[in-house]
């Protein structure tokens, strides 16, 4: 089976409009591939950076908490300092406490669970000794007990009083944290580039407050500008507590000629924002205060809300390397391409639906169509592949040729059908090297022929008609049984005149005055003498039937003539022994 493989044909065209088109597509695939270079840098081997965080909160807020003393609510105003509102985080991050409750003075015992509707009850019976759920605060001992008034719950044995399931405090206590400020400390490294480097500058004043356009190096950050540069209110966020993300940009230009090494701070809300739609708003968490008052154990519990701050740093540096150079490079010489991609497009668009329409000789684009069909004529070639096996036949009755393979012949060849393959167009500059005269000169009586001929021309071996044969003039094969096949051919494909019959055939394969200057036309000191004159005359008019009746050369090397023609060629110049050859392969 033979299949189609298509190969680049370059084809210059000389059209100053086509070449300022591909131009200006060149330059400016040209001035992208270097603005790219320039602008992201990809000359440069690029390495992750390594990095550590450090922080310190400082602010002080006063707030007001109720207490109980001797049995009344007493309001007391405390300070809270760095120790008091934030808490150690592993990792890059770090909390600032914003609101709280507290339950005080809780020891271990029995006491009513905090009315829920898991914890209300009538009787003992809908209390289950040993039962415990995710959301009490204790084991059930299996009694149901007074809470307050007639309000009944189950008996618990946990830390008592038990916590109250209370909304977070409006506004939130520590609603002034948002003057409170941090100093960020990032440490990175690039190993691959021997380059340590930290966000301090040594000129810092440590007075500075990060603004994102007269001070955008600071290290030190308001957390109220923070929420700002989001679009959040701090006040909002910090009654039920959020998580913030500080993002630290490292662009590293570790080249000589242009060292730049700063980071670029931004902010990004992490958490829900939609705190009033979500089932577990905000970001708040549990921890307690122990200790002892008359030898008994007792704690303070605080839930705490507030906001989490992680420190995202990542980034890139990159120093002058050739290897990213020359890979880029490389990479992007494909892209010149494009330009040829393109005019072959627009040659490409002779077969558009304008050149196709019966109004093509009337439209304003039938003379562009015919140039590009021109240009796509000249660049689109159809190749076969050459292989022994391949050959060509050509019937004077049909105007296509036909392809055969040599390896599926079973039987004669006048009987396979073969490809059809388009016949190629004729190409008349073959026919300037014809003679102004085709026919042979008239002979001189009593004058010598120039070519001495030998004995009487060999007539073809005798035989019936084969019965392949349609023209009437064709010869059995001299080959062995099973052998002959690729001899088994006529000029017809159904019965008709022989092609050795036609004009043509006599003046362009016959003619010893055409054959002779064809030879001449090749070498023009050939000696055509009476021992080699037959044999090249005769191979000569091989060739000429063969670029007669298939017209490329391509196909004329791979051509099988008919029997009906090879052996009126022999006819005419026979060989003294009488002894043929046959086709042979030129590869």
């Amino acid at each position: 089976m033979c299949q189609s493989v298509r190969v680049a044909k370059v084809v210059h065209i000389q059209s100053p409009w086509i070449g300022i088109l591909k131009n200006i597509f060149v330059m400016g695939t040209l001035v992208h591939i270097c603005f790219a270079l320039v602008s992201d840098k990809l000359y440069q081997r690029k390495e992750p950076l390594i990095s550590s965080v450090h922080t310190k909160v400082k602010g002080v807020a006063e707030v007001e908490e109720e207490v109980l003393e001797n049995g009344q609510k007493k309001v007391v105003r405390r300070v809270f300092d760095t120790a008091d509102y934030t808490f150690p985080l592993q990792g890059n991050s770090f909390f600032v406490m914003t609101n709280f409750l507290k339950t005080d003075d809780q020891v271990q015992g029995l006491c009513p669970e905090y009315p829920t509707r898991w914890s209300l009850c009538h009787s003992d019976r809908n209390c289950k000794k040993g039962w415990m759920d995710p959301q009490s605060k204790g084991i059930q001992t299996g009694r149901c007990v007074v809470y307050k008034e007639r309000q009944k719950t189950c008996e618990v044995s946990a830390w008592c009083p038990t916590e109250a399931t209370e909304e977070a405090p409006r506004p939130a206590l520590l609603n002034s944290a948002e003057n409170f400020t941090v100093l960020i400390k990032n440490n990175i490294d690039f190993p691959g580039h021997n380059y340590t480097t930290r966000n301090i500058l040594p000129d810092l004043n440590i007075t500075c407050t990060f603004d994102k356009t007269h001070n955008p190096q600071c290290p030190i950050f308001r957390l109220g500008d923070i929420f700002r540069e989001t679009g959040d209110n701090f006040s909002e966020v910090a009654i039920q507590g959020g998580i913030m993300g500080i993002e630290i940009y490292w662009d590293c230009n570790l080249d000589r000629w242009f060292h730049r090494c700063r980071p670029k701070y931004s902010f990004r809300r992490l958490d829900d924002k939609t705190t009033n739609e979500s089932l577990y708003p905000g970001y708040n968490f549990r921890y307690a205060k122990y200790y002892k008052e008359n030898n008994v154990e007792k704690r303070t519990l605080i839930k705490v809300f507030g906001i989490r701050f992680d420190i995202l740093v990542f980034g890139t540096g990159g120093k002058f390397d050739i290897i990213p150079l020359i890979v880029y490079i490389g990479s992007t010489l494909s892209y010149f391409g494009l330009a040829t991609v393109f005019i072959d497009f627009l040659i490409s668009t002779y077969s558009s639906s304008c050149c196709r329409s019966h109004v093509y000789r009337y439209c304003k684009c039938c003379a562009g169509c015919s140039v590009n069909e021109f240009y796509y004529r000249k660049k689109c070639e159809s190749v076969v592949e050459p292989k022994p096996t391949l050959k060509y036949v050509s019937f004077v009755d049909e105007f296509h040729i036909r392809m055969v393979d040599e390896q599926l012949l079973g039987r004669s060849l006048q009987d396979v059908k073969g490809k059809e393959v388009p016949r190629p167009p004729l190409d008349r500059r073959d026919l300037s090297r014809l003679p102004l005269a085709l026919q042979d000169p008239a002979r001189v009586p009593g004058q010598p022929e120039q070519i001495q001929l030998l004995s009487e021309a060999v007539t073809p071996p005798s035989g019936g008609r084969p019965s392949w044969c349609q023209c009437g003039n064709c010869v059995p094969s001299q080959l062995p049984e099973g052998c002959g096949c690729l001899e088994e051919l006529c000029c017809r494909r159904k019965p008709g005149a022989c092609i050795t019959t036609s004009e043509p055939f006599r003046q362009l394969v016959l003619s010893r005055h055409v054959l002779r200057f064809l030879l001449l036309y090749q070498e023009p000191l050939l000696v055509l003498d009476a021992g080699s004159a037959n044999s090249q005359l005769r191979h000569c008019a091989y060739r000429c039937y063969a670029a007669w009746r298939f017209g490329s050369q391509d196909l004329a090397d791979f051509a099988i003539l008919p029997s009906c023609c090879r052996w009126r060629i022999r006819k005419e110049f026979p060989k003294s022994e009488g002894q043929y050859s046959g086709f042979k392969s030129p590869y």
